[in-house]
């Protein structure tokens, strides 16, 4: 054994393994991809993952890797499927802020999580340890209590960006004066209007959550967790104390994109983690269209929940017919077959979407503005046209707008005529192209790839024991200290005592001139 290959092992010796659980109960393809680029990280850097599912890896890890399928989940997503109904949702335009439908949407998810039959298996196994627990967030604090089982440092996997939902359990929440809510469509700097949305849209948030979410939390954590724990030997924990002991969010965000308001130490922006590098080599048919596309390539997704086959037929049509008078090549993922196609256009079924993105005979990408696509465009120094249908997609494009290197159209019955309008200005326009390059070379300009700080700040949690000395000494101030709102009660009091005092006064001098007159 030569010097090198002495030097490799005894690092690889060195190198100390870690048990993690990685959990993405929702039935959102998006997240499960997030969990998975999570739980490839560890793998690779020599840790042991327990991943628990609602899209079962394919081709999982041979080694280090065992994964819990709770695919039933999406029978709630299923139960719900006008929300994923492209159609449905251009006629009808239901509500983009609709927190209780959310709320509720996210407790269930849990609920049936926890209700499989293999996830209650590993819970009720007290043989079973992790060093750490990282769990995807979206609107439920349910699953931190899986850290309370394994009495394991929680970690966060946050699949947007520093908003005021998970800044919360770390810290404060954002002063809504410069920063978009979640579900907004704004972008700072706000104007007067603007600013009373986000307030209002905090406040409303808040309520809902304190006056009807946490109550239906806490007795689902009390059913499902108090047993556990006893069979352990141990109280169940506050719930409060439960889902504010968090010792790390990792951000699926960038500083390059801009607009990120101020965040405490335990906030990690390690955004595109869950893109491979290098990228995946195009399957043969694919790699020959895009480098023989003369004119250049445009590629139209809507990503992996919404489906460009739930589009109205007629619209279909009427994209079919613009796309049509385009000299450029257009690949469009389409999850059906379809007929009369013009010539320049590729229908596919799916998309190695990263892969395509690298090719350099790409002009731009068409995308619905999730936030891993927009991510992805980014990565790859991409120019956008965002078609947002839900969610935070409309702040995700809205901040490619803002950032200069995205357009906008609008989904409805109009939008083949929009959106020819975009495909024509951003073709004649090179500035949106030149922006995207600036905003992938900040992307790209870290100390380390966003993998390679994934794992080093899990290990971090582990190795410190939960890091408490990142921990934000806002999260331990009550709220009426930190608005000075005893402060504010002192002065008022002393503000009566004195206009009581000074009447008193007014009445005795008021006295004594009338004893003196008459």
């Amino acid at each position: 054994m030569n010097l090198i290959g002495i030097f490799l092992f005894s690092i690889v010796t060195l190198t100390e393994s870690y048990k993690f659980l990685v959990v993405t109960q929702l039935p959102v393809r998006s997240l499960n991809i997030l969990g998975e680029g999570v739980s490839r990280s560890l793998i690779e850097a020599g840790h042991e993952v327990t991943f628990i599912t609602v899209f079962p890896l394919k081709n999982p890890p041979k080694k280090n890797f065992r994964q819990i399928d709770v695919s039933s989940v999406m029978k709630i997503f299923e139960a719900d499927s006008t929300v994923l109904n492209i159609g449905y949702l251009m006629e009808n335009e239901p509500p983009l802020n609709d927190i209780s439908y959310l709320h509720d949407f996210t407790v269930r998810s849990a609920i049936e999580t926890f209700d499989n039959e293999h996830v209650k298996a590993l819970l009720e196994d007290t043989n079973e340890k992790f060093d750490a627990i990282i769990v995807d967030f979206c609107e439920t604090d349910l699953l931190a209590a899986y850290s309370v089982v394994y009495d394991a440092p929680l970690i966060i996997m946050y699949s947007m960006g520093a908003h005021s939902q998970v800044l919360r359990l770390i810290d404060k929440p954002t002063n809504p004066a410069y920063t978009s809510d979640h579900l907004s469509s704004n972008v700072p700097p706000f104007n007067f209007r603007q600013r009373v949305e986000e307030l209002w849209a905090q406040i409303k948030w808040r309520w809902i959550k304190t006056f009807t979410t946490e109550k239906i939390e806490e007795a689902v954590y009390k059913k499902y967790f108090e047993p556990l724990l006893a069979k352990r030997g141990r109280m169940l924990p506050d719930f409060h104390d439960m889902m504010y002991n968090v010792s790390l969010v990792l951000g699926n965000e960038h500083h390059a994109i801009g607009n990120i308001p101020s965040t405490p130490q335990n906030f990690k922006f390690v955004g595109g983690y869950h893109i491979e590098t290098p990228v995946k080599a195009l399957p043969k048919n694919l790699q020959e269209l895009m480098d023989n596309a003369k004119n250049g390539v445009i590629y139209f997704s809507m990503g992996s929940t919404w489906q460009s086959k739930d589009i109205p037929k007629v619209m279909i049509e009427n994209l079919l017919k613009m796309f049509g008078e385009l000299k450029e090549t257009v690949i469009w993922k389409f999850e059906e077959e379809l007929p009369n196609v013009p010539h320049n256009v590729h229908i596919i079924k799916w998309a190695p979407q990263p892969s395509i993105l690298a090719n350099p005979n790409l002009k731009f990408f068409i995308t619905h503005g999730g936030l891993l696509s927009s991510t992805e465009a980014i990565h790859f120094g991409v120019p956008v046209i965002g078609i947002p249908i839900y969610f935070d997609q409309f702040v995700n494009v809205n901040k490619a707008v803002a950032a200069g290197y995205s357009l906008k159209v609008r989904l409805d019955f109009n939008m083949h005529k929009n959106l020819r309008e975009a495909i024509i200005k951003m073709l004649s326009d090179s500035s949106y192209a030149k922006r995207a390059k600036e905003l992938s070379a900040l992307f790209h300009d870290r100390m380390m790839p966003p993998r390679k700080e994934l794992v080093f700040w899990a290990e971090y949690v582990v190795r410190t024991k939960g890091a408490p000395h990142l921990r934000s000494p806002a999260l331990f101030v009550p709220f009426y200290q930190r608005m000075y709102l005893d402060l504010l009660a002192l002065i008022f009091i002393m503000f009566l005592l004195v206009v009581v005092l000074l009447k008193k006064l007014l009445r005795k001098i008021t006295k004594r001139n009338h004893k003196k007159t008459d």
